[in-house]
């Protein structure tokens, strides 16, 4: 397994190539400057280093002037925002692989990466092409199963203390990204997709109208909440008019951190996507005892498009029911029997994918014995 330090004093950047890098298998180490960097690799072997130019204390120059008195002669690809022509001649002089201008996009910086590391522009992890049940249709439910932009928080507050304190109180289905100012923020927004951004209402050094609709420009529909003290003057109001959507609180409550996440991800979640007659669970992604309305929306949306699909004079469908939530198992029967009898009800033939632990679940209720059930979605369609 290939080992990468990123050095940057940029945590988000950090967070940015942890995130691009991880899924292909690397093990990814930080260090917060030059001399941290240093120090990282005088204790380990490291395949690359990831390396920013502009950093306190000890900056990208030279802390590659100082690995290769040193004799180190990992290869490095630099990360800067200076395209001129000296500026890269220089770099270039001083023994870098590569370099990649800020701000990157994702697929650039894999591309970068593999080609530093003299790997094939397909490369996949080693782990993923030794395990025979890491097919297409494998991967594709397990993308369905992780956590999309809708259940992605980020959390913009100079003091670390709120981060800890939101992160307690979020769901452990729900990914929180946590920077302390605004810049930070914007760097994070340009590679993820958030559901939710809480932003301290007073942020030092910070424009709040500016930033909000810098937001609004990069996430579209996300839900812009500002943290702030409860006083005597219309806080609410005053959050609206300089482009928030909400307000939370400080301090924080478990009731009022919870409802808000309900608003954000369980009341707008797409519980089911649709393709003509493919459909596609979406994971429940809540507190447990929230689950029960999530079947009830299920189930009211499942009945919707299985009566378009039988007006549309389909006889068949395909569900893909890989992430329904099997926490509550006879919870989740009884779902499948209602699935069961609304397919019978519309005269639509419906072929359920699942797992072997689904079809012990579907097992328990007579009334849902009628569904076929299929381990993959290319089974199910060749069933059609």
């Amino acid at each position: 397994m290939p080992r990468i330090l990123t050095v940057d004093d940029s945590r988000a950047i950090r967070m940015i190539v942890s995130k691009q890098l991880q899924p292909l298998g690397f093990e990814i180490s930080e260090a917060e400057d030059g001399n941290d960097g240093l120090s990282k690799l005088q204790g380990a072997h490291f395949d690359l280093v990831v390396l920013d130019v502009t950093m306190p204390n000890l900056d990208g120059p030279s802390m590659l002037a100082k690995m290769r008195e040193g004799g180190n002669k990992t290869p490095v690809l630099m990360l800067t925002s200076e395209s001129k022509t000296a500026i890269v001649t220089m770099l270039m002089r001083l023994g870098i692989t590569d370099y990649v201008l800020k701000p990157f996009q994702g697929e650039e910086l894999k591309a970068k990466v593999l080609k530093a590391l003299k790997l094939p522009a397909d490369y996949t992890p080693a782990s993923a092409a030794a395990n025979p049940s890491a097919t297409p249709a494998a991967s594709a439910a397990s993308a369905a199963a992780a956590p999309s932009g809708g259940e992605r928080v980020l959390v913009v507050d100079d003091m670390e203390n709120v981060h800890k304190k939101v992160r307690s109180l979020m769901p452990a289905q729900v990914t929180l990204d946590a920077t302390l100012n605004a810049t930070e923020a914007m760097t994070l927004c340009r590679t993820n997709k958030y559901g939710l951004i809480l932003i301290d209402a007073e942020l030092p050094n910070t424009n709040l109208i500016s930033v909000t609709k810098q937001l609004r420009l990069l996430q579209t529909k996300t839900v812009l909440v500002a943290m702030a003290l409860r006083t005597a003057n219309n806080v609410t109001g005053e959050m609206r008019e300089q482009g928030f959507d909400d307000v939370l609180f400080k301090p924080f409550t478990n009731e009022a951190v919870e409802a808000l996440v309900d608003r954000c991800f369980l009341e707008n979640q797409d519980l089911l996507s649709v393709q003509e007659n493919f459909l596609r669970v979406a994971g429940f992604h809540g507190r447990e005892d929230k689950m029960e309305r999530y079947f009830q929306r299920l189930l009211a949306k499942l009945k919707e498009i299985v009566a378009k699909l039988a007006e549309a004079c389909f006889d068949s469908a395909v569900l893909d029911a890989t992430a329904l939530p099997l926490a509550q198992p006879m919870r989740a029967a009884q779902f499948m029997a209602d699935v069961a009898r609304v397919a019978a009800d519309a005269g639509v033939t419906v072929r359920v994918v699942g797992s072997s632990e689904m079809a012990a679940v579907v097992g328990r209720f007579e009334e849902a014995k009628s569904l076929c059930l299929f381990q993959t979605v290319e089974e199910a369609r060749a069933a059609a």
